[in-house]
C-alpha cells in the first residue's frame, strides 16, 4: 500500500508537466481559476447588493435599466439591481451547485460502478438494467420533473432541491466508465494475489480497484461539472432553480429575455459566463483526460 501511494505521488509532477504542455488544458485552467476568483474574492470587491432594489438610482427617469457606466459596470436590470454585482452573486450559487450535485453524481456512479464492476454475474446486470433505465428517459425531461416535485416538498427555499436533481440523473456515465474499468482490474492478477491471501472484497475493491479507477473518476468529475452548470442554468431559466430573490445566471437570463432589444446586457452578461464557464471546465477535463491516458493510447 506504501510503496502504490509513493508511486501514485510520483505521477504528479508528470501530470503537471502534460497539463501545462497542453495548452487546451491551460486555458481551460485559467478560465475555471477565474471563475472561482470571481466566486470568492469578487463580492468583497463588488460595489452593491446583488438583491437591493434602487428604483431611484437604478432606473431611469421613464423606469427602464440603466446601461454599463461608471457607477453600475454593467448596467442595472428591470429592478434597479447591479448587474456585475449578480453576475458575481450568480457564480457563487453556480459553483456551489455544480460542486455539490457532481460529489453526489461522483458517489454514486463510483458505488455503483465498482459493485457491478466486481461483483459481476446477476449484480451486474440487475445494476446494468438500472443504468439503462436511467438513461431511457429524456435528461431535462427527468431533470424537471425531478426538479418540480422536489419544489414541491420542504426543501423548496433551499438548492437542496437541484442538487438532488443533477446528481441523481448526473451517475449513468461515471457508474458505466467505471465498471468496465474495475472489470478489467478485478480480472488481474494482483488481484487474484489479494483474494488468494483472504482479503475481503470490500478491502479489495478500497485498495486495489478504487485507485485504480480514480483518475477516470477525475476525468469524468471535472466533464461532470461543466455539464452540471450548463443544466443549473437551464433548470434555473425555467424557474426550477434556486429560489428569488437569489442570484443565478439562469434565473437572470429568464429575467432579461424581454429586454433583449432595449437593454441587452442584462442577459447578455450571464450568458457568457456560462459560455466561459462550461468551455473552462470543458477544456480542463479533456486536458485531465488526455494527461492521464496511457502513454501508448496518446
Amino acid at each position: 500500500m506504501r510503496s502504490r501511494m509513493i508511486g501514485q505521488i510520483m505521477k504528479i509532477p508528470r501530470l503537471a508537466r502534460r497539463l501545462l504542455a497542453d495548452r487546451g488544458a491551460m486555458i481551460g485552467g485559467i478560465l475555471v481559476l477565474g471563475l472561482v476568483a470571481l466566486a470568492t474574492i469578487g463580492p468583497r470587491a463588488a460595489r452593491h447588493d446583488p438583491t437591493a432594489c434602487d428604483i431611484d438610482r437604478g432606473l431611469s427617469a421613464a423606469g427602464a435599466p440603466l446601461p454599463p457606466s461608471g457607477d453600475a459596470l454593467l448596467g442595472t436590470d428591470e429592478l434597479g439591481r447591479d448587474v456585475w454585482a449578480r453576475v458575481i452573486a450568480g457564480a457563487g450559487t453556480s459553483l456551489e451547485i455544480a460542486t455539490l450535485a457532481t460529489a453526489l453524481a461522483l458517489a454514486l456512479g463510483l458505488a455503483i460502478g465498482l459493485c457491478a464492476g466486481y461483483a459481476g454475474g446477476g449484480i451486474d446486470r440487475a445494476l446494468m438494467r438500472l443504468v439503462d433505465l436511467v438513461l431511457a428517459f429524456p435528461f431535462l425531461l427527468v431533470a424537471m420533473l425531478l426538479a418540480a416535485l422536489l419544489h414541491g416538498a420542504d426543501l423548496a427555499g433551499t438548492i437542496a432541491p437541484i442538487v438532488i436533481t443533477l446528481g441523481v440523473i448526473g451517475w449513468t456515465t461515471i457508474a458505466r466508465v467505471v465498471r468496465g474499468k474495475a472489470m478489467v482490474i478485478a480480472r488481474s492478477e494482483h488481484v487474484a494475489a489479494a483474494r488468494a491471501l483472504g482479503a475481503s472484497p470490500a478491502r479489495i475493491v478500497w485498495r486495489h480497484v478504487l485507485p485504480n479507477v480514480a483518475g477516470v473518476a477525475i476525468v469524468l468529475g471535472a466533464l461532470g461539472f461543466a455539464q452540471n452548470l450548463l443544466a443549473e442554468s437551464v433548470l434555473s431559466y425555467l424557474g426550477l432553480g434556486p429560489p428569488p430573490p437569489a442570484a443565478s445566471w439562469g434565473r437572470m437570463l429568464f429575467e432579461g429575455r424581454t429586454y433583449y432589444q432595449t437593454a441587452p446586457w442584462i442577459a447578455l452578461a450571464p450568458g457568457i459566463a456560462i459560455v466561459v464557464a462550461v468551455v473552462g471546465f470543458n477544456l480542463l477535463g479533456e486536458g485531465l483526460r488526455d494527461a492521464l491516458a496511457p502513454k501508448d493510447a496518446r
